[in-house]
């Protein structure tokens, strides 16, 4: 009996063992793949990020991803000094900010709203110029009702207003608010009919009407062919020369893969081709 009771125990011990061995202890993490990367940048490629960590853990749980949403200026700093694994811009970099290798892996376009019992369905880059750097008053002049112009933008050193005063060329905006995320945007075109704004398409709903931007309404198409004009890529960075760690090379792999593209346009941006 003792006997039998002994080679009863030494069987399970070694069915235990095959199972971890085998990873049955953690279904999720078949490669071991572990480690800490951190990820520090712009508030406005949160939400995808957010997905993209949340789909890679799936795979990784052994990884642990942190994100620090400051600011794009403060993402591509962070990944000049190798402070962050991973730095994050919603802009692109100017030609002083050197010291990173810059990929950039989707591109979120910048809608142009108004309140929606404005008539106006369209404007150029030159009249939206005209009305933020404050030479275009009224509404009269640019096809619409005869009501002066509320020009709302985000505050400086925001990815989106970086991109939007780039692309319209203002150096020196004439807002009568500057507000400090998209949703304050939204909110304050939704309950301003003068009102005009700009935000990610992501964050967009039905509270505001999107316009289109030289003929070109925005939509994934019109990003990815880069006929809509209102547009920023979303760039990841590492430290020039550095090396990464296995689990952000592993990351950083994934995000660029086919298997991420519906995560991200989910997340209402595209992936870059």
């Amino acid at each position: 009996m003792k006997k039998k009771l002994l080679s009863t125990i030494a069987l399970v011990t070694a069915i235990v063992v095959l199972l971890t061995a085998c990873g049955g202890g953690n279904s999720g993490n078949t490669d071991g793949l572990s480690g800490n990367v951190s990820l520090n940048g712009s508030t406005s490629v949160e939400r995808v990020i957010a997905a993209l960590i949340e789909a890679f853990n799936e795979e990784h749980p052994g990884v642990t991803l942190t994100f620090n949403p400051t600011g794009s200026g403060a993402g591509i700093t962070s990944a000049q000094e190798g402070t962050a694994d991973i730095g994050l811009s919603s802009r692109a970099l100017r030609d002083t900010e050197t010291g990173v290798d810059a990929i950039t892996f989707a591109i979120d376009g910048l809608a142009v709203i108004v309140h929606p019992n404005n008539p106006v369905q369209n404007l150029t880059i030159d009249q939206l110029y005209g009305i933020y750097s404050g030479a275009i008053t009224n509404w009269s002049e640019v096809g619409g009702d005869n009501v002066p112009i509320s020009p709302i933008g985000r505050e400086a050193g925001s990815g989106s207003r970086g991109v939007f005063d780039d692309v319209v060329g203002v150096a020196d905006p004439a807002h009568d608010q500057e507000l400090t995320s998209g949703g304050a945007v939204i909110s304050a075109v939704a309950t301003n009919p003068a009102a005009i704004g700009y935000a990610s398409l992501s964050a967009v709903g039905n509270t505001v009407q999107i316009i289109s931007v030289n003929g070109v309404m925005i939509s994934d198409t019109t990003l990815i062919d880069g006929s809509y004009p209102v547009a920023r890529p979303f760039i990841l960075m590492t430290q020039s020369g550095a090396t990464v760690s296995e689990a952000t090379q592993a990351f950083i792999d994934f995000i660029l893969s086919p298997a991420a593209a519906e995560i991200i346009e989910n997340a209402g941006v595209v992936q870059a081709r």
